[in-house]
């Protein structure tokens, strides 16, 4: 879904800015989400995301957390998405 809709999307769009809202319950730990994700998903978008961002908007972006409600797969998650905007 996110290489071959989203991705693919931002492209077009070319955006000035990215703003990304973390959806951290999408975690297959978490009860509320149904996407299956791991901390490795997120790790994954939040790189293909800051390329974006490097291409299109100077490197502007801003992540606000949403959402992980198993503290346990947020930490994890959080970290990981943290990790890739710091290397990024």
């Amino acid at each position: 879904m996110v290489e071959h809709s989203w991705l693919p999307l931002l492209h077009d769009f070319q955006p000035q800015m990215l703003f990304i809202s973390a959806y951290f319950d999408a975690h297959r730990e978490d009860d509320m989400g149904t996407m299956g994700l791991v901390e490795a998903d997120y790790e994954w978008v939040t790189r293909h995301l800051l390329q974006i961002a490097n291409q299109y908007a100077e490197g502007r972006v801003v992540s606000v957390l949403e959402g992980g409600y198993d503290l346990s797969s947020l930490a994890r998650s959080v970290t990981a998405h943290i990790k890739a905007l710091s290397d990024g």
